[in-house]
């Protein structure tokens, strides 16, 4: 009975201590694998760390795409209006001083050496008549004999019509303007801006029927007899002042404009107003 017991106590002995080393297998097999996964699950740190590393990554990709740059459009200065002219009721031109043309046939060139000296430009009347160029056709140059008896039309001593005065004006230096085909506004707008008007009219601001010259090269030119040119210097609402061989004077407009009209409203002036 005693040895049965030794037996049993024995028996007992080793089952538990195969219960404890069962036991303690269970528990370093359970660590062994909380260690494997430990290893394997990112912590906190490791998983901002990748999120950080992407977010750098995408930054350097979109850093590495070409931009596009936005040029904004070109502005172009819109250049300031000009006031426009408003021709006042009544002007005239101060300062300007005539005289007596030195040349019987000379009106043009006295008239045109006395508009330069308005400006301050000295021209004598022998240089501005030697160098308008000869012609046949007043439209191109003088006709005949600057000392012949004047009231004649071309092919005989006539004069010279506004576009070689202003050819010449040019050959000085000097900004004329000029032609055919005037309108009174448009004088009157010179004139507000002091700017003194050569003009061609007949005789003493009378009429006289225009007559169609044929040239040596078929070419037809207006003319008229007693042509004649002086410089308006001013107007109002009924006259206008002109200056004629040093002496002013002041016509109805209406006559003025009946024998301007003769030679196709022909004029010239100097312009410095740009």
């Amino acid at each position: 009975m005693k040895q049965n017991r030794i037996i049993n106590l024995l028996f007992i002995s080793m089952v538990g201590v195969l219960l404890v080393l069962a036991g303690i297998g269970s528990i370093n097999k359970s660590k062994a694998l909380n260690a494997t996964q430990t290893a394997f699950t990112p912590t906190l740190d490791v998983a901002l760390s990748v999120t950080q590393t992407m977010q750098a990554i995408y930054s350097a990709t979109e850093t590495a795409r070409p931009t596009s740059t936005i040029i904004p459009p070109t502005v172009t200065p819109i250049p300031p209006t000009a006031t426009p002219l408003v021709i006042p009721i009544e002007a005239y031109v101060k300062g300007f001083v005539g005289h007596k043309q030195y040349y019987s046939l000379g009106c043009e060139t006295s008239v045109a050496v006395d508009l330069a000296a308005f400006y301050g430009v000295t021209i004598t009347e022998y240089d501005f008549q030697t160098t308008l160029p000869p012609s046949d056709n007043p439209d191109l140059g003088f006709v005949g004999d600057v000392n012949g008896p004047w009231g004649q039309i071309p092919p005989y001593a006539y004069g010279v019509h506004a576009a070689p005065i202003v050819d010449t004006l040019l050959k000085f230096g000097l900004p004329a303007e000029g032609g055919k085909d005037y309108t009174f506004e448009q004088i009157k707008a010179q004139l507000a801006q002091s700017n003194p008007v050569i003009v061609w009219v007949i005789g003493h601001m009378e009429y006289s029927e225009p007559v169609e010259y044929v040239d040596k090269q078929g070419v037809i030119s207006i003319v008229a007899p007693y042509e004649h040119v002086v410089v308006l210097t001013g107007y109002n609402g009924d006259t206008v002042r002109y200056n004629n061989n040093g002496r002013f004077a002041d016509v109805q407009i209406e006559t003025f404009l009946n024998s301007w009209g003769v030679l196709g409203n022909m004029a010239v002036y100097l312009d410095y107003n740009g």
